[in-house]
């Protein structure tokens, strides 16, 4: 069984003071059980979980009726597995171990942390094959010179050069208000307009 019934884009930006990435302990903990689970099997397996978590976690906003499977902690344990027999309609191609995974964060009433354990799945992964993906945020699409310079400023890095190859994407928030949220391993560099903003609310309210 799986588990029992847990700114500127430049050199500098790499140095700035790192924070961990909010990963809960118990999505960490399901996705290290379906990790070792899938890499005993194969490294073959080990994509194929990864693709079925973060398919599922993609179909969420299309799917109201998964959204509610997975939010709602209301649910009862039946009302739960019979949600789970509904996507498993849909995802007939769906690993052993995923279903494995899910069914047990459901008799735990930890479905609310899939996306967390599909997020931690990833980097586990990513980590086996020497892979560090890293996500820009921006409130706007970077130009390919600022995307070249940051990824010139990530292979300076030591975590690029601990790894054997280096994915550099960008993603397109307008909430952040402008600046740039870098995102690499278990590290977030927040540098954002939005944050700033909120550092900001913060001071002001502790010392009204």
């Amino acid at each position: 069984m799986l588990l029992t019934s847990a700114a500127r884009p430049a050199a500098h930006v790499i140095s700035t003071t790192l924070q961990r990435r909010a990963a809960s302990q118990i999505a960490i903990k399901y996705a290290q059980a379906a990790y070792g689970a899938a890499l005993k099997v194969s490294p073959a397996t080990l994509s194929k979980v990864q693709t079925d978590l973060a398919g599922i976690v993609t179909q969420l906003p299309q799917q109201p009726q998964l959204l509610d499977l997975i939010q709602n902690p209301t649910l009862s344990a039946g009302d739960r597995k019979k949600g789970l027999d509904q996507l498993w309609g849909t995802r007939k191609d769906a690993d052993k171990i995923t279903k494995n995974l899910l069914e047990v964060m459901s008799e735990n009433g930890r479905l609310g942390e899939l996306e967390g354990v599909s997020e931690e799945f990833k980097e586990l992964v990513n980590k086996y094959k020497g892979e560090l993906e890293v996500i820009v945020t921006s409130d706007k699409p970077l130009t390919p010179e600022i995307m070249k310079r940051l990824e010139n400023a990530m292979k300076a890095s030591q975590a690029a050069k601990d790894s054997k190859t280096l994915k550099v994407s960008n993603k397109v928030n307008p909430g952040i208000l402008g600046g740039l949220i870098v995102e690499f391993g278990d590290k977030t560099i927040d540098l954002s307009v939005s944050n700033r903003v909120n550092r900001l609310n913060a001071l002001l309210q502790e010392s009204v």
